[in-house]
């Protein structure tokens, strides 16, 4: 048992579909099964769609899960990530970038770069290079990194290292990018569990690495498969009736919503029976492959 915490950080861009709600229910499950508080953090620094948040809720609610405090949001937190870009800044760990997207792609990799990796274009330039090219254009904060790969340790995955480059504290237009604002937002709010699709597994060594670089501490990890479509596509609402509001006009409510989730976890149907049969070494490894099709009832 633990006193930290395990959350569940969703965007506020639209409708959860079944395949964020199980996420959302294995983050709950990780979390209540060692005593941690389970929070919720809406993360709306960039995509927010209004009533998006209060729809959110409702859905996992309605699916069972509760959450400990209040909801916190990342827009009502500027100054905890100011003040993390300050203390990284006074210590010579960051530099301004002004390149388009276009020059990233175009410049040559530096020498001995992992693949995808920011090309330091813009990491050793002249103070009167720095003032030419903030004359054209705004600029990014990168963070001067010191390694190139960082290891983690997944719960379902075990030892995974992956890249980190110089990559984006702050976009050239003011907002603060997601790889701070996330590793901030654990920190203070206590956050030593991550449970989140294993489509980002590969931020977590960028993450962890910035969380040493604040004196902060490694959540445990663990990356949970997906939901895929027929064609092997992350579930997404174009494929039909995904979201609780559109299986429920379909006939299909949130108490068996809900037990289909479970089932495909090898789980009892509920909230409280998964709970007492939780066991983290026991769930699937591959993802979930889900025709909503099947899931409707025919007419």
């Amino acid at each position: 048992m633990t006193s930290g915490a395990g959350r569940f950080a969703p965007s506020p861009s639209g409708e959860l579909h079944v395949g964020n709600l199980r996420t959302a229910l294995l983050a709950w499950l990780f979390a209540r099964s060692t005593g941690r508080r389970f929070i919720l953090r809406i993360e709306d620094l960039d995509r927010a769609r209004a009533g998006a948040e209060e729809v959110q809720l409702r859905d996992l609610a309605a699916v069972g899960l509760d959450w400990d405090g209040e909801v916190v949001r990342q827009t009502e937190r500027g100054a905890l990530y100011e003040d993390a870009i300050a203390r990284l800044s006074a210590a010579g760990l960051t530099y301004e970038c002004y390149c388009t997207r276009r020059e990233i792609q175009e410049a040559p990799s530096a020498p001995h770069a992992p693949q995808g990796a920011y090309p330091g274009r813009c990491r050793d330039l002249t103070e009167a290079e720095r003032a030419r090219r903030r004359a054209e254009r705004p600029a990014a904060l990168r963070l001067r990194a010191s390694v190139t790969e960082w290891t983690v340790t997944d719960v379902l995955h075990g030892q995974y290292s992956g890249v980190v480059d110089d990559f984006v504290l702050r976009r050239n237009d003011g907002v603060v990018a997601y790889n701070l604002a996330v590793v901030v937002d654990d920190a203070a709010q206590g956050v030593d569990q991550v449970v989140r699709g294993d489509d980002l597994l590969s931020s977590a060594p960028r993450q962890a690495y910035l969380a040493s670089l604040l004196g902060g501490s490694v959540p445990e990890y663990a990356h949970v498969p997906l939901v895929l479509n027929p064609a092997g596509k992350r579930l997404a609402k174009r494929d039909g009736a995904v979201t609780l509001a559109a299986l429920t006009s379909a006939g299909v409510g949130a108490e068996r919503v809900t037990a289909l989730l479970l089932e495909s976890l090898g789980l009892p149907p509920t909230p409280q029976g998964a709970l007492r049969a939780f066991q983290p070494g026991a769930l699937p490894r591959e993802p979930w492959i889900l025709d909503p099709q099947e899931l409707t009832p025919r007419t």
